[in-house]
Formats: structure tokens, C-alpha cells, sequence
């Protein structure tokens, strides 16, 4: 009986331990998808975060530029002679009592406050960008890591059928039929496909730590295998990207905030010609026979020295509105340029990929089985299968290279004309 107990208790241990198992190799089985990648870094990554926070501190310097300088208070006492305190005894004596204003020149606090706007929105729009080329980064490095898995499944897929050859080989040396050259020749392309694997699981590693880095994660956090990802929809014209990109680029957006802010930088530079002025109001207390008085003054500063300071500063925010327009362009010819180069990939990457799909590789597996079954009849040299079966696995990898190629140009020209996942246009705020 306490054997039959003993027994139950081993066997309901044994299950236990294995449902533990399988759970583990179910979780390590899981996939990793890109869009919760990219709504997490879009959430946590650092560099973003910091770009958030520049352009929140912006804001707060529209309402600082508009505001009045802080007034001021003067408390003092005039006294006569120099031998007692004659406050109250001699008419001179008295304490003062001031409040002051400064007001700027009218228009300057406008300019200012528009100055600072736009600036604000130049910051916020470089924050727009930002966040496109994060999602873009996020997902050229996922669309790399899938590269790399895939690259281990063909090696891996390749490897067996090099071990097929290899066992030809080996059966026509035993049968006198072949050098043991070949043999080894067969076993050396082996292992270098085992050379081409271990390096491969380093660039996995290498990856996955720029992944965790850009999503904002901790570089050692484990990432599943990449699911692998259907041929993205791309039905824009290059001129329809080029237009999009030109109306909707936040980092072009950007640029023109800067121009807007430069505009109003040269108004305020011209106004600086124009004095500011203090209003000082002020209360003069005496005792006795003595009435008190008050006095209401305005002061003016004078711009005496034009010619070094503010001639200067109309021409310092020239030449800024200067630069800031000619890096609008700049901005421009760079964006219409990088449309059509990414363009220009894809179209390219989609003519390879067909042609490897459809033609070289489903032909040169072909050619690779007709060579190694007429190698095993003495028919071919081993050199000939081998070589067959390398142009295989080159086709292959560069078909799968090709096809990554193609997502991450889509991503960029998605990054750069502001076009979302479902193939809508993302307004720049």
C-alpha cells in the first residue's frame, strides 16, 4: 500500500515537473510583435523623453516674455546736517517712500511673446520628429533581429543538407570511388556554416541590446524571437510621398517655426531703437509744521551707443533669419532626396525579390538535387554540388535580406512624409 501511495506521489511530482516545462518552453516559444515594441518606446525611450520635456519648458517662456519686469520699492530718509537725526525739527528732513515700473517700448512684449511661441513650437515640432524616428528606429532594428533568426534557420536548414553531401562523400570514399579530398571538403563547408552561426547568435545578442536600448528597457531584458512579418502595402507614388513629406514634415515644420521666430527677432532688434521708460511715484513723509509731499517722475534710457548695440542686433537677427531660411530649403532638397532614395530601394528590393523567389532560388534547388543525386552515381564532382548548394544558401539569405531591406525603407519614407501604419497621414501639430 505505501509503495502504491509512494508511487502516486513520484508520478503526480514527475507531471507537475513537467507542465512546469512545457510552460516554460510554451513562454519561450512566445513571438515578439512589433507595434507593442514601438508603443513602448514611443512611452519610455530616454532620448524622447528628454525631447518631451524641452518642449514642455518651452511653453513656459511664452507667459515669462509677455509679463512686465517686477516693480520696485524705495524706502530711504533725507536728513539735515550731519550732527543729529532732524526728522521733524527741520523742513528738509523726511522719509521717502517709492514705487516704480519700468514699461517696455510699446510692441517689444508682443514681439516678445511671439518670439517665444514660435520657438515653442519649433521645439515641439523637432518633439514630433523625434517620435517618428524612434518608431522608425524601433522598427528597422526589430526588422534586423527577424534578419538575423532567419539567417540561422537557413544555415541550420542549409547545414543539414551540406551533412548530405558530406555523406555521399563519404560513401564513395568507403567505396573506393572518390579521394578523401572531397570528404573533407564537405566537412570544411560545414563548419564554416557553423562559424557563420556562432556569429550570427552574437549579432542576435548585439541587436536585441540596441532594441531593449531604444525601447527604453533594460539592455539584459530577454526578448522573444520576432514574428515574422508580412510584406507591408505601399501604394504611394514617389510624387505623392514627395508632396506629403513637404506639407507634413514636423522637422520641416520645425525649420519654418525658426524662420517665424527669426522674422519677429528682427522687429524686436528695430524696436530696441526706442527707449523703455520708468514710472516712479513717490511719497515724501514728514512731522510737525512740515506737509508732506509726492512726486510722479518718468525716466527714459537713452540708446546712445546705436551704432555698437543695437544696429549690431538688427543685423545679428538678419543674418539669422538668413540661415534660418536657407536651412528651410536645405530641409526641403533633404527630404525630397531621401524620398527618393528610399523609393528607389524598395522599387529595387521588390525586382530582387521576385527574381529570387520565383527564379533563382526555386531552380538552383533544382540544380542542387540533380547534382548530388548524379554525384552519388560518379557522375558529378563533389565541387559541383557544393557549389550548387552554396548559390543556394546565398539566394536564399539575400532574399530574406532583400525582403528586410524593403520594410525598413517603407518605415523611413513612413517616418518621413508622416504616414502611419494603416496608411493615413499624421498631421504635424
Amino acid at each position: 500500500m505505501r509503495i502504491k501511495i509512494l508511487g502516486l506521489f513520484v508520478f503526480l511530482f514527475v507531471g507537475a515537473v513537467l507542465i512546469s516545462v512545457s510552460g516554460r518552453a510554451i513562454a519561450a516559444e512566445e513571438v515578439l510583435n512589433l507595434q507593442p515594441l514601438i508603443d513602448e518606446a514611443l512611452k519610455n525611450n530616454r532620448e524622447l523623453l528628454t525631447a518631451e520635456a524641452r518642449w514642455k519648458t518651452s511653453t513656459y517662456k511664452v507667459s515669462q516674455a509677455t509679463s512686465l519686469p517686477d516693480p520696485m520699492v524705495m524706502i530711504g530718509y533725507q536728513n539735515e546736517g550731519w550732527n543729529r537725526y532732524t526728522y521733524g525739527t527741520m523742513q528738509g528732513a523726511q522719509w521717502m517712500y517709492s514705487v516704480s515700473q519700468m514699461f517696455p517700448y510699446p510692441g517689444k512684449r508682443s514681439l516678445k511673446g511671439e518670439m517665444a511661441a514660435k520657438d515653442a513650437e519649433s521645439v515641439e515640432a523637432s518633439y514630433r520628429a523625434a517620435r517618428q524616428k524612434t518608431a522608425a528606429t524601433v522598427k528597422e532594428l526589430y526588422y534586423e533581429l527577424f534578419l538575423a533568426y532567419k539567417n540561422l534557420d537557413i544555415i541550420r536548414d542549409k547545414t543539414a543538407l551540406f551533412s548530405r553531401v558530406e555523406d555521399a562523400a563519404v560513401a564513395r570514399y568507403s567505396s573506393g570511388m572518390a579521394p578523401q579530398q572531397e570528404v573533407l571538403m564537405a566537412q570544411t563547408e560545414k563548419y564554416m556554416l557553423l562559424e557563420k552561426e556562432t556569429m550570427l547568435q552574437q549579432k542576435v545578442q548585439s541587436l536585441e541590446t540596441m532594441l531593449n536600448n531604444e525601447v527604453g528597457r533594460d539592455v539584459n531584458s530577454p526578448l522573444a524571437r520576432p514574428a515574422e512579418p508580412a510584406q507591408s502595402a505601399f501604394p504611394f507614388s514617389m510624387e505623392e510621398l514627395q508632396k506629403t513629406a513637404l506639407e507634413n514634415s514636423p522637422e520641416l515644420r520645425s525649420r519654418e517655426r525658426m524662420v517665424s521666430s527669426a522674422d519677429a527677432r528682427i522687429s524686436m532688434a528695430r524696436k530696441e531703437y526706442f527707449p523703455d521708460f520708468t514710472i516712479a511715484a513717490t511719497v515724501y513723509k514728514r512731522t510737525g509744521d512740515f506737509e508732506d509731499m509726492w512726486s510722479l517722475t518718468a525716466t527714459f534710457n537713452i540708446p546712445l551707443f546705436y551704432r555698437s548695440r543695437q544696429q549690431q542686433g538688427v543685423a545679428e537677427a538678419k543674418s539669422f533669419s538668413f540661415e534660418t531660411r536657407h536651412e528651410v530649403e536645405g530641409t526641403r532638397l533633404m527630404l525630397s532626396s531621401a524620398i527618393r532614395d528610399n523609393y528607389t530601394m524598395l522599387k529595387t528590393t521588390e525586382k530582387l525579390m521576385d527574381l529570387y523567389k520565383k527564379g533563382l532560388i526555386p531552380k538552383t534547388y533544382q540544380d542542387f538535387e540533380s547534382a548530388i543525386a548524379g554525384y552519388a552515381t560518379g557522375k558529378v564532382e563533389a565541387i559541383t554540388v557544393i557549389s550548387r548548394l552554396k548559390a543556394l544558401l546565398d539566394y536564399e539569405t539575400l532574399y530574406w535580406a532583400q525582403f528586410v531591406e524593403r520594410e525598413k525603407a517603407v518605415a523611413r519614407m513612413e517616418s518621413i512624409a508622416g504616414i502611419s501604419d494603416s496608411g493615413t497621414v499624421v498631421k504635424s501639430e
